[in-house]
């Protein structure tokens, strides 16, 4: 069973909005933004889901693929009032996949493309490859996390994404490692760039699905916006704002969801 945190009022809630992360991340990085957009949602609760691998869940049982994810969450969410589901970068694909899965009134993909790119993975700008060798490359522990996060800026990134990053260390006898499994994120990371998931989108399917994208970002091609523009979704875009919505622009993100 995946792990998964309630962020909810007093009250039990009557509708749950899940949430879910991207590659590298956890439910928890949507914490805050999940309780400000359910202020905005009487009734509504978040389920803050961690994906296969990722934070506190297990690996599962292989091929660690998008429909495995979609899977892991459609059993998770079994029996419960669950309406809707937001997803980010690999977790947006994740919530597409969910989509032809289980009945909801929402969808909600933040900066993925619904496109097969697997040419993309080796583009010069593609961060997530990017961050993936970084940590390929790195010692297998670190003294302290302050050392882990020196040694992720000293390679060419910002600080706010080397401690987030950091949210994946734990405790080891040496000082700190990561709990992340690098070969099975680059398993879910070919699966991710190799799946076209267009029939998610272009197909009937309940609820409404938005599409928001990145304005700075390249994941959504200007090829996938036409054709995601000319489809059922809803698209939005949020100016000035890389890939990382939640680092970039949460206030914006809560604005479109709440």
């Amino acid at each position: 069973m995946l792990h998964h945190e309630q962020v909810a009022p007093a009250d039990p809630p009557t509708s749950w909005l899940l949430f879910t992360h991207g590659i590298y991340g956890s439910g928890a990085n949507w914490r805050s933004i999940a309780r400000q957009v359910i202020e905005r949602r009487p009734g509504w609760g978040a389920l803050l889901v961690d994906l296969r691998g990722h934070g506190r869940s297990p690996a599962g049982a292989p091929p660690h693929t998008i429909d495995a994810c979609a899977d892991d969450l459609a059993a998770l969410i079994a029996g419960r009032p669950v309406r809707g589901a937001v997803g980010h970068s690999f977790g947006g694909k994740v919530v597409l996949a969910l989509r032809t899965r289980v009945a909801l009134d929402e969808t909600w993909v933040l900066d993925a493309s619904p496109s097969a790119r697997p040419a993309a993975f080796h583009a010069p700008d593609n961060t997530v490859r990017q961050v993936l060798e970084l940590m390929e490359g790195l010692p297998a522990t670190f003294a302290r996390g302050d050392d882990f996060v020196a040694a992720v800026v000293g390679a060419g990134q910002a600080e706010p994404l080397a401690r987030w990053l950091a949210m994946n260390l734990e405790p080891v006898d040496a000082g700190v490692r990561l709990r992340l499994e690098l070969p099975m994120i680059r398993a879910l990371l070919a699966d991710y760039f190799a799946r076209d998931l267009w029939s998610a989108v272009e197909e009937p399917h309940p609820g409404a699905l938005h599409v928001v994208i990145a304005e700075r970002s390249t994941t959504v091609s200007a090829d996938d916006r036409a054709r995601l523009e000319a489809s059922p979704a809803q698209v939005h875009v949020v100016p000035d704002a890389g890939h990382w919505l939640h680092l970039d622009a949460p206030g914006a993100v809560i604005e479109l969801l709440g």
